[in-house]
């Protein structure tokens, strides 16, 4: 898999196929059994702490419900990254937060707790916290999991934009096909841990691959199983069938 700076990636799948493994992987939580994981250059799992540490300060993560400090504003979501990883004097990290909340759309809710956001609101909060840095890198974890519509697309068009203005390379892991589709530039099936098909969204869209039309098409019958493998029931209820 390569991921090309300037391009938003998606990465499909059914559930439990790789997909958030993909991304530990990239963030250094997870070593691989064999290969190798490598960012502009560095292969992840070699570093030692401190250069891990320093690598994850060029990557923005999404995760799947926001993760926000239930215990800070708005305000200081944003600016938590920007302390703890820069010496910028205060007034310089208040114009910069603003700035990243003003891209999301939130600027004039910089002082409300996080209790007294809806679910699209703090998504686009921790949206802007992902970016306060201006990391290369912008890794999402199902950024459009139980939003409405409005919101959905709200936050689809922030990652494209952001993506495009950053000139950054996303990598969106979801199963929204429609959503997914329309803003990235290339795709990646997972199944049967392997990469089951790629390309365009309007090569994924055109394929006759079994495995990618009972993906996007949602069939039931198709190369990936429903029942996850195991001995005749008959067998294990003790019938002698």
């Amino acid at each position: 898999m390569r991921f090309r700076r300037g391009d938003v990636v998606a990465i499909v799948g059914g559930s439990g196929s790789g997909k958030t493994t993909i991304l530990r992987l990239i963030g250094g939580q997870l070593k691989p059994r064999r290969g190798e994981v490598a960012f502009d250059g560095q292969v992840v799992h070699t570093l030692d702490r401190e250069a891990l540490y320093a690598l994850r300060r060029r990557m923005g993560m999404l995760f799947q419900f926001g993760a926000l400090f239930t215990d800070l504003s708005v305000f200081d979501n944003v600016a938590f990254p920007l302390r703890e990883n820069t010496e910028l004097p205060d007034p310089l990290i208040r114009d910069l937060v603003l700035m990243k909340l003003n891209a999301v759309g939130l600027r004039g809710a910089a002082r409300l707790r996080t209790a007294q956001l809806s679910g699209g609101m703090a998504r686009r909060v921790a949206l802007a916290r992902a970016i306060a840095l201006d990391p290369p890198l912008l890794m999402y974890d199902e950024p459009f999991a139980g939003l409405d519509p409005i919101s959905l697309g709200t936050i689809a068009q922030l990652i494209r934009q952001l993506n495009d203005t950053l000139n950054a390379v996303s990598i969106l892991v979801t199963h929204d096909i429609k959503e997914g589709f329309a803003i990235a530039d290339y795709v990646y099936l997972l199944g049967d841990g392997r990469v089951a098909g790629e390309g365009t969204p309007a090569q994924m869209s055109a394929s006759t691959d079994p495995t990618v039309r009972q993906f996007l098409d949602g069939q039931i019958d198709g190369p990936a199983a429903f029942h996850y493998a195991a001995t005749p029931i008959a067998a294990d209820l003790g019938l002698g069938l």
